[in-house]
């Protein structure tokens, strides 16, 4: 059956805020999964959304699809059961930064580490919207907020240093403004075979205006951030003509093509699927106003999930074993007789 984006909205009213980045992540997510289910040759009944607590974990409830509201912070160990029980199902975990990283925070990095095949979107708006503005793990430095009046004392999380430090096999980064972008790299996700984690740069209107501004503005937005694909030169600029190139000290740096002799040669072409995270580290470090903030897939490796080792490892011990079924097992090892 071909499906479309209609197939995968359900009958609830979109209770966000108008104006709410969540609304747009929503919408690629839609687009995204007809396309995903026609490669994949799956059936609506295949996908299962689940969230924790916040703003972005309704978005179950948008879905026309199965779904589970979980409890603050567990969205994941609910999104892991469901996997390892049944690995046939395409799994989604909606969450946001305050959910993920902090009450959530040791769910995330294990899931990540054990790579299971699950796809978590991270919505990163850097506040917590839901209870009304307090400061999150992602809160940038000095940040004013209601529960740091006086600005924040603490250096915020980056998601894809956390995502790399637990041994990730997938890390990409959207913002809520380039729909298409989005779209792409949630295909992307779901072809992974593995954890595959979305950070999702996403504005709250009320609690945190202008979240991401230094970057979202159209007005100078390709010149402040690139978008990466696996095999493209990483050229960015409103006239394509800024890039990347490794200094002799190995580190990133931006160039200008046609100033200093520089050509399109000279522009590094992205390797998303390199085991070696260091370049991979630099990319998602990079921040305004020295570098463009890197969006697209910026990692996609291969590495065993932990559903698939579950599965063999419990096929290879009933192949082994002497029991297979309850008969056998009454009838094995030492027996006798009461009478």
């Amino acid at each position: 059956m071909k499906y479309t984006a209609q197939d995968f909205k359900s009958d609830q009213q979109v209770r966000w805020c108008p104006g709410c980045g969540d609304h747009s992540v929503l919408a690629s997510l839609q687009k995204a999964l007809p396309i995903v289910a026609d490669d994949r040759n799956y059936d609506l009944e295949r996908f299962v959304f689940v969230s924790g607590i916040g703003c972005s974990s309704r978005l179950p409830y948008y879905m026309n699809t199965y779904g589970f509201h979980s409890i603050h912070g567990r969205a994941t160990a609910i999104s892991t059961g469901i996997k390892v029980a049944n690995p046939n199902l395409s799994v989604w975990q909606a969450c946001g930064d305050g959910d993920a990283l902090a009450i959530g925070g040791n769910h995330f990095i294990h899931a990540i580490r054990r790579n299971i095949d699950i796809n978590i979107v991270l919505f990163n708006n850097r506040i917590y919207g839901l209870t009304k503005g307090q400061y999150s793990p992602t809160s940038p430095l000095g940040k004013i907020t209601k529960t740091s009046p006086y600005g924040t004392v603490e250096h915020p999380f980056n998601p894809g240093s956390v995502v790399l430090g637990a041994r990730g096999t997938f890390f990409a980064r959207g913002l809520d403004s380039e729909l298409k972008l989005n779209t792409e790299i949630f295909q992307q996700s779901a072809a992974h075979d593995g954890c595959a984690v979305t950070e999702m740069l996403v504005n709250c209107v009320i609690f945190n205006d202008g979240a991401h501004k230094d970057i979202s503005d159209r007005a100078y937005r390709a010149d402040r951030t690139i978008i990466l694909r696996h095999g493209e030169k990483m050229i960015f600029g409103a006239n394509n003509d800024k890039g990347l190139i490794l200094d002799r000290n190995n580190e990133l740096q931006v160039v200008t093509i046609g100033v200093d002799g520089v050509t399109e040669a000279d522009i590094l072409v992205h390797d998303a699927h390199t085991p070696n995270t260091g370049l991979h580290s630099q990319l998602i470090d990079m921040k305004y106003p020295d570098y463009p903030v890197a969006l697209g897939v910026i990692r996609e490796v291969r590495d065993a999930t932990y559903d698939d080792r579950v599965r063999d490892q419990l096929n290879d011990v009933a192949a082994k074993s002497s029991i297979h079924c309850m008969e056998d097992l009454l009838h094995s090892g030492a027996t006798w007789e009461v009478k």
